[in-house]
């Protein structure tokens, strides 16, 4: 008798225990994995929901990432940002309340501390994360600016901050302390005292003048460049009658000389005597108005110079200077600020006229000529080179006037900004001093010179003879916008930082100013010159009405940090969200799936044990015995 193998015989049997084996490793593994499934393809219908929300977790992961980072950043730029306002505070404190006991390098106990709270400044502003520099704006892998000692004394050839204030100085004195203004009486007259500009763009700028001297006749500055008169006529002042002459100073202050009429000789401080008769009170006049002008220049106009400087070297802006020009007088002169822009031989105009249709471009911006009724970005052709530079500067925004002096044109664009003039009529343009386009990027600005005290305007810098503070990215959109992250599907912030950014800058430029003036202990108005100088820094130092602030800074980090926060929390909930939604399709219930393997290993001991006694049976057992 044939007997038959077991796979034939039993092979249903045999693979209903296969099945329950399959079973048992599947849930044994889903036990230890705490999954469904290793592959999607055992996930069942919800496979694709799976998938979207899985990619939204790690998304919210890399978001989660990119918000610490810049978090990071953002914590060391409000670290950098506090250090900074509380360096300006304490300069200001210390320009406040210094006493004015110069040491053997001509500086005060304030300026000793602001030297160290420069440097510092300084190096907050070269702080970092990593190897990213946060001042910089985008250029992340250069340091913002060059170091402390190279600012203020400059390198090899390069011109530092020092050296620019005192050729600045030598350059607002002028010849004989006298600031660029002359006292004097016009010819044919003996009553009459001239006080009048030379046309410089440096030293002082004559304001009004108030009078209450008896019989006199004051004329207020008026021409190009200014003059004012006072003619005391034939009647002497009154003792006590008082005469007060404004003036503006280069840093945008003013200061006054104001001199009484006295009978007292020799006269007090701050008066004149009363002469015999008018004439020779007007000498008398002249004499101290001379000597208090040589006197405010070697004092508050000294500090008012170095603030200038400062600003200067800190502020770049574009200079376009044109070539010395002659007006088509009779006799030939140089262009003035009177110089009509279109007139007749032989008058002071220039030598070839604009026309109406004509126009000058500034960056741009055209400046169109008519004939009569200007308005707006329009110029009268019977208009002068004074209006048509105001109208210039008008355009360009810039914070240093442009000049023309002794026949030469100064162009200086905004803050930061190229400059770029063109005209239609190259003719009338050349009549200006200028060929062709004249274009300039910004830079450092310093005196004209050599000689200084008879310079007449400012020049850009150069690379090769003046240092560049400001060693990061230069541009005109808005820093914030230098660095951006997204922090979510929809939502970025900024945060980028540029070191030469307003707040920064000025308050660099004041401690900077006051770190670097040194004062002769010698000069008997040195004392005089620090105490205008810790004035003006105390006042620069604090707020600034209209002009950004370093908290005004701190408050849009504080804004970027703020949606970030918003941002994470939000972020955080949604994937507490999708992970449970995730862990219900990929997840298991451990006591259901312990429970289905008890039942299945007892079900599998049951088929083991049928499957023996099935193969126990033989045809024997059921013979009878």
């Amino acid at each position: 008798m044939s007997i038959d193998g077991v796979n034939g015989r039993t092979s249903y049997i045999g693979t209903s225990i296969l099945n329950i084996r399959k079973q048992l490793d599947d849930l044994t593994q889903q036990l230890a994995s705490g999954r469904v499934s290793t592959t999607y393809a055992g996930q069942g219908a919800n496979r694709g929901f799976a998938l979207s929300l899985r990619a939204q977790v790690s998304s919210i992961d890399a978001f989660k990432d990119t918000a610490t980072n810049v978090n990071t950043r953002l914590n060391v730029v409000n670290l950098a940002l506090q250090g900074l306002a509380d360096i300006g505070t304490s300069v200001k404190k210390a320009a406040s309340t210094s006493t004015i006991v110069l040491n053997d390098n001509g500086q005060t106990s304030g300026q000793i501390t602001a030297q160290a709270a420069f440097s510092n400044a300084v190096s907050l502003l070269n702080s970092q994360t990593g190897d990213r520099y946060l001042f910089s704006g985008r250029t992340t892998d250069t340091s913002a600016t060059v170091p402390a000692d190279v600012m203020l004394d400059g390198v090899g050839t390069q011109a530092g901050l020092k050296q620019l204030i005192n050729e600045r100085r030598q350059a607002d004195q002028g010849v004989g302390n006298m600031a660029h203004l002359t006292v004097s009486s016009p010819p044919l007259t003996t009553t009459m005292t001239s006080l009048a500009e030379d046309g410089s763009s440096f030293g002082l700028k004559l304001g009004s003048i108030s009078s209450s001297l008896t019989g006199a006749t004051v004329t207020q500055p008026t021409g190009a460049p200014p003059a004012a008169t006072v003619d005391l006529g034939a009647v002497n002042p009154n003792d006590g009658d008082k005469i007060t002459f404004n003036f503006n100073l280069p840093d945008g202050t003013t200061e006054s000389i104001a001199l009484t009429a006295t009978t007292t000789n020799p006269p007090p401080a701050g008066s004149f005597l009363i002469g015999v008769d008018t004439v020779a009170t007007t000498a008398n006049l002249q004499a101290a108005l001379t000597s208090s002008i040589q006197t405010l220049g070697d004092t508050a106009l000294v500090a008012a110079s170095a603030i200038a400087a400062s600003d200067n070297f800190f502020n770049p802006s574009a200079t376009v200077t044109g070539s010395p020009v002659n007006n088509q007088a009779t006799v030939p002169a140089p262009i003035t600020g009177a110089t009509l822009l279109s007139g007749l031989a032989g008058t002071d105009s220039l030598a070839a006229s604009f026309a109406a249709g004509d126009t000058i471009t500034v960056n741009g911006t055209p400046i169109t000529f008519v004939a009569a009724g200007a308005t707006g970005n329009q110029l009268n052709i019977t208009d002068s080179v004074q209006t048509l530079l105001a109208k210039i500067d008008s355009i360009t925004g810039t914070g240093t006037p442009s000049t023309v002096t002794g026949g030469v044109i100064a162009l200086h664009g905004g803050d930061g900004a190229s400059l770029t003039v063109s005209s239609s009529n190259a003719a009338a343009f050349a009549a200006l001093g200028f060929s062709a386009t004249a274009s300039a990027d910004p830079a450092p600005l310093r005196v004209n010179g050599p000689p200084f005290a008879t310079a007449t305007n400012l020049i850009g810098g150069t690379t090769a003879n003046t240092v560049s503070w400001y060693t990061g990215e230069v541009g005109t959109d808005p820093p914030r916008g230098t660095a951006i992250a997204r922090i979510d599907q929809s939502i970025t912030v900024q945060y980028g930082a540029r070191a030469n950014e307003q707040a920064l800058r000025y308050e660099l430029q004041n401690i900077a100013v006051y770190a670097a003036v040194t004062t002769n202990p010698a000069n008997p108005n040195s004392k005089a010159q620090v105490n205008a100088l810790q004035q003006r820094i105390s006042a620069n130092l604090a707020p600034q009405t209209g002009q950004q602030s370093i908290q005004d800074m701190q408050a849009e980090f504080a804004g970027a940090q703020n949606a970030i926060k918003a941002s994470t929390d939000r972020q955080t909930q949604l994937k507490g969200m999708a992970q449970t939604m995730l862990d219900q399709i990929e997840g298991i219930n451990q006591d259901e799936v312990a429970t289905k393997i008890l039942a299945l290993q007892t079900s599998l001991q049951a088929s083991y044990q049928t499957t023996s006694m099935l193969y126990q049976t033989t045809l024997t057992k059921f013979l009878p015995i």
